[in-house]
């Protein structure tokens, strides 16, 4: 793919941003609302968590398939279908919800659903980000501005979901639906894909070539993944114990508690529009600012389980947790983005959206696991994890070798 010979028009920034603040609103928007899904549907914790991991699991198999497709046959060909998939699935999981008595298989069919659109949607605007622009500035602004949507989902989540849900409980999954129909229209409307001027390459070319990228980079881009998963399994985590916390311990339920989760992923935002603004394609200004976001998350995110019993202290530290991880995730999208050939961009940058994605799946069931009796330990483990996760960000990703190596490709 060229690069776009004009300027990027502000309506196709605000659709693409529109993606990842749908997807987000699709799943972050579910965590307030378990414990009355647990309620009205009959089920446990465990299995209210798999209502967020089933739809990411799907999006963690199928986001490489996506990736590929949108490399071999365009971004927006790949991109609309997806978002119509992900209103379906939220009109399935609406309507069992809504007409059956026992919803929950259906529901998490919904959901399956959802999460495969969620695959073909937003980790395509990423790669399609990186065709549009000519230079690493614009690229990393635009990231910031896109990873600030997705964080902004984040912060209406808890606030929107408590809303619909105190209108009618179900009302969330329908909700879905509607954003995404919305999205659909901007995207289809607003968004100008740069012509393709090359033939795409071959799966066997492609195939070798891909696994030359891997050969080649692949320190650096699989410990890029790792964080990827590290950052959002702690973020899901952290979520859905605060959500419990909020309601059992400090009885703190519906729009309340909607605006007091809000609160750290507040931070969160503020934190991921600032350093996508920032950092400007800076290699050795990314590998630092990954570096100090994990050092101040690793060591926070141990005192969560220390402060259940203290709200404000624990809406303290979950807001500099949110603040870690919203100043490293578009310092993530970026060096993915703009260090991987635009032939294998959508494939590469695929695999890095499928890692945040196993985060994500993993976070809430693991939580609700060990949040009873290891709580504590499980925190504190996670601190460790993310200690020698910086050890390896130190050791793995050498700026110097990841630049010489895009100037000459």
């Amino acid at each position: 793919m060229e690069k776009s010979e004009g300027k990027v028009s502000l309506w196709c920034i605000i659709s693409l941003a529109s993606i990842p603040l749908v997807m987000t609103l699709g799943n972050s928007m579910l965590i307030p609302v378990l414990p009355i899904l647990e309620e009205r549907v009959g089920i446990s914790s465990f299995q209210s968590s798999m209502i967020i991991t089933s739809y990411s699991v799907a999006a963690v198999l199928l986001i490489p398939v996506a990736g590929y497709l949108s490399d071999r046959f365009g971004r927006k060909v790949v991109i609309l279908p997806s978002l119509i998939l992900a209103l379906i699935g939220g009109l399935i999981a609406g309507f069992a919800s809504w007409k059956m008595d026992d919803p929950y298989t259906v529901i998490i069919i919904g959901r399956i659903l959802q999460g495969a659109g969620a695959a073909g949607a937003m980790p395509i605007v990423l790669p399609l980000v990186g065709d549009l622009y000519k230079n690493d500035e614009e690229t990393s602004s635009c990231l910031g501005i896109i990873e600030t949507s997705n964080t902004f989902g984040k912060v209406l989540s808890p606030i929107l979901g408590s809303l619909f849900a105190a209108l009618l409980w179900f009302l969330p999954f329908f909700s879905i639906s509607a954003f995404s129909l919305i999205s659909i229209v901007l995207i289809f409307f607003f968004v100008k894909v740069p012509k393709e001027k090359d033939e795409p390459l071959m799966f066997n070319k492609f195939l070798i070539n891909l696994k030359k990228t891997f050969k080649q980079e692949g320190k650096w881009l699989y410990t890029i993944f790792l964080s990827g998963t590290f950052v959002m399994f702690i973020l899901f985590g952290v979520l859905f114990f605060l959500s419990e916390s909020l309601e059992k311990t400090h009885d703190i339920k519906g729009m309340k508690k909607g605006f007091v989760i809000a609160i750290p992923l507040l931070m969160l935002c503020i934190a991921s529009f600032i350093t996508g603004r920032k950092i400007k394609g800076d290699l050795k200004l990314i590998k630092k600012m990954i570096i100090i976001c994990l050092i101040v998350l690793s060591a926070s995110v141990i005192f969560v389980g220390f402060t259940k019993e203290k709200l404000m202290l624990l809406l303290i530290v979950n807001s500099i947790v949110g603040i870690a991880i919203g100043a490293i995730l578009p310092v993530l999208d970026a060096i993915i983005t703009e260090n991987v050939k635009k032939e294998e961009r959508g494939t590469v940058t695929s695999f890095y959206s499928s890692a945040r994605f196993i985060g994500v799946a993993a976070g809430p069931p693991i939580m609700s696991l060990v949040m009873k009796n290891y709580l504590n330990a499980s925190y504190i483990t996670m601190g460790v994890l993310g200690f020698i996760l910086i050890f390896m960000v130190f050791k793995l990703i050498k700026v110097d070798e990841i630049g010489q190596k895009q100037s000459t490709s």
